[in-house]
């Protein structure tokens, strides 16, 4: 699969997303790398799923961690190995089928197993990242509860508009467990002509506090958290927080 028929964050998508919504992975890293402190002393390694264009790579790198970054956007990963070069790898891993190498920490933000076809694969991937996980390995992830949904059903359509780059997004919430999002962006061309891409992205809602109990079923003691530390996530999106 390359840049142009993957589904998600083709490479107009994916370079807005860079430029104009790294908000959200600055505001969860510091919570994350306090939660990654004992990995970074003793020199684990921390696997990122979703790793997108390399935003929380980047603080993970630069506070002394070795990290695995992973995505399952070729486009995204382009991008990421531009901004994180200093990762000791960058590769493409599409969740369920493919598990996580063995790590120290997994981490995630922007609700990467949100966007699985459906809640049995978004229990396979979980119980993939606890296998993956080390012993005293920490997990620090988010995902959309279906509170997402329930609070965004009659969101009207959004629009950030940019120099070089507009993006549209219109909402619709079709069942209680699905979250949809159809996103056209425009961006501008080196020769100044504008061009059109549009996506539709399918999100799956789950109740989230049923997480803890499958995650201690594969050896992970996990909770349901509002925050990885002292920020404040969207409503709906929770941080799932979780030890070996």
């Amino acid at each position: 699969m390359d840049a142009t028929t993957s589904p998600y964050y083709r490479n107009d998508l994916a370079h807005v997303h860079h430029l104009g919504f790294g908000f959200h992975a600055d505001a969860c890293a510091p919570g994350i790398l306090a939660l990654l402190e004992p990995v970074r002393a003793r020199g684990g390694l921390v696997i990122e799923l979703g790793c997108g264009s390399g935003l929380l790579t980047r603080h993970l790198v630069d506070a002394g961690h070795r990290v695995i970054a992973t995505d399952a956007s070729p486009a995204m990963l382009d991008l990421a190995r531009e901004h994180a070069p200093d990762a000791v790898d960058i590769r493409r891993l599409v969740l369920p089928d493919d598990p996580p190498p063995p790590a120290d920490a997994i981490a995630s933000v922007g609700h990467v197993l949100s966007y699985l076809p459906d809640e049995a694969a978004i229990t396979r991937a979980l119980a993939a990242i606890a296998r993956a996980l080390r012993p005293d390995g920490v997990l620090a992830i988010d995902i959309c509860d279906l509170e997402w949904g329930a609070v965004r059903r009659d969101a009207p359509p959004a629009a950030r508009v940019n120099d070089d780059w507009v993006l549209v997004t219109r909402y619709s919430v079709p069942e209680p467990n699905r979250f949809v999002r159809e996103i056209t962006t425009f961006v501008r061309g080196d020769d100044g002509s504008w061009r059109r891409d549009d996506e539709r992205h399918d999100n799956v809602l789950i109740d989230t506090s049923r997480i803890p109990e499958l995650l201690g079923g594969h050896g992970v003691d996990a909770t349901v958290a509002s925050s990885f530390g002292s920020e404040s996530l969207p409503p709906g999106l929770v941080a799932i927080i979780g030890r070996r």
